[in-house]
């Protein structure tokens, strides 16, 4: 990267800072404590359109601005793998009937190690000859990459050649944790500034004890490092997939301290609250828990107020952000109970307006 690019991103992460330090601002918040990204080649996951132009095929964006579409041969934001195999990919595309035809989308997710899952979207159902193909892509794009799994997607059909996930090793403080990352669903896009949020997470709680709570909890991205910490953590998540590949991770990292349970936000509370019992919770007695700290990583809308009023309950509360102005309209309820003793910005998407954000609240005295 030039010097002028250099300037040019720590001017943009300059004015993300200047911005949540603004909306951190009413709630007496310290100094962000600002993780940066690479300023290229950071995303482990993107997908592109496909664009047919007579023999030859690309990929293609949208200007969000004007719509219009452009042509895509290398993705500056997107890891190197997946550079690498966006031009191996349609080498192969090209001349292979079987492969292109009505192919109109292809979907990129990688590992650290190159590991990648390759989707095909088609307008057409897949028969015996794509699959064939796609075997034979599969073991030409091996000769570049670790492993390379090939899915087909058509209307009610999903082909898939060997797996549907690729597995991750993330650096923790020294330690290596695995995580399955399946294709179709929420994973952190940017490894090495997840890595940061997970230790910065692990920095807040480590002068706390007791159990942990965490809600919106995934395949368990912050659940199994904080493991090591707490007695016992219990995570929650709605999708199936997700909890799936939690309950895989759980065991791939020798956690025996940790339960996930398939429930939205909204049901838990009202397990909490005991309005409502969960055939889903059967065998986990909540009341044995001392749950002194509870970690949500919300969706963009935030938490809903029934949900902000159960966390209030909590000594220690750590909110990771997608969205900073609504983390601010949630601070509006929690700081009438907690202060906020420490914030983070996470650069997770150089070169954009959107900011990753992390709080830790603690009780009032």
């Amino acid at each position: 990267m030039t010097a002028t690019e250099q300037q040019r991103y720590q001017a943009q992460l300059g004015e993300k800072v200047e911005r949540l330090t603004a909306l951190l601002s009413p709630f007496n918040a310290p100094d962000l404590s600002v993780f940066p990204s690479q300023p290229t080649h950071y995303r482990m996951r993107a997908e592109f359109r496909v664009w047919h132009e007579g023999d030859d095929l690309f990929h293609i964006m949208f200007n969000q601005e004007t719509k219009e579409k452009y042509r895509v041969d290398s993705f500056p934001p997107a890891c190197k793998a997946i550079n690498h195999a966006m031009a191996l990919l349609l080498e192969e595309v090209r001349p292979n009937e079987a492969l292109r035809k009505k192919l109109f989308q292809i979907d990129y997710l990688s590992a650290l190690s190159g590991e990648l899952v390759i989707s095909l979207l088609y307008h057409r159902q897949l028969d015996e000859k794509w699959e064939e193909a796609a075997r034979e892509l599969k073991a030409t794009l091996e000769n570049h990459f670790p492993k390379v799994n090939i899915i087909g997607r058509a209307r009610k059909q999903k082909l898939i050649i060997d797996n549907d996930f690729v597995i991750e090793r993330l650096p923790v403080n020294g330690k290596e944790f695995i995580f399955k990352h399946i294709e179709n669903s929420f994973t952190q896009p940017n490894a090495e500034v997840n890595c940061s949020m997970i230790e910065w997470a692990l920095d807040c709680v480590k002068p706390l004890s007791g159990d942990l709570l965490e809600m919106y909890c995934g395949a368990g991205n912050f659940s199994l490092p904080l493991a090591l910490h707490f007695d016992n953590v219990v995570g929650t998540e709605i999708a199936k997939p997700s909890v799936q590949a939690a309950q895989f991770n759980i065991e791939q990292n020798q956690l025996n301290n940790v339960k996930i349970v398939r429930l939205a936000a909204e049901e838990f509370t009202q397990a909490m609250k005991g309005d409502r019992t969960f055939s889903r919770l059967e065998g986990i007695d909540l009341s044995a828990y001392n749950f002194t700290t509870v970690l949500v990583d919300p969706p963009r809308a935030g938490l809903d107020e029934d949900s902000l009023r159960m966390i209030q309950d909590y000594d220690n509360i750590v909110y990771i952000s997608c969205n900073p102005e609504t983390l601010a309209q949630n601070l509006e309820l929690l700081s009438e109970t907690h202060n906020v003793s420490q914030s983070a910005l996470f650069d997770q998407f150089p070169f954009t307006h959107h900011i990753e954000a992390g709080v830790l609240l603690t009780r009032k005295v």
